[in-house]
């Protein structure tokens, strides 16, 4: 099920999916590698959907390949990636 964006203060085009209660995924459907640029984003769309609902998991749902190092950085932060 599709979550609107606006209700966490994030753009237009970030594709949440609610998972749960208190879960949410964000999905990322492109080919192009996942780089630490992404990843400092994706960490900041956490904090945003935090601030508005606290106690909220966070995970990435994603096509793409992710980098090692992104890897590491988003997992300390506890986000999980999927990948399709």
């Amino acid at each position: 099920m599709n979550t609107d964006p606006k209700a966490y203060n994030l753009n237009n085009r970030v594709l949440l999916k609610r998972s749960g209660d208190n879960h949410l995924t964000i999905i990322i459907n492109r080919k192009s590698r996942i780089i630490m640029k992404d990843g400092e984003r994706i960490v900041k769309q956490k904090d945003m959907i935090n601030k508005i609902k606290p106690n909220t998991t966070v995970s990435v749902e994603t096509t793409a390949p992710v980098c090692s190092k992104t890897k590491r950085y988003l997992f300390s932060r506890n986000i999980d990636i999927v990948s399709k």
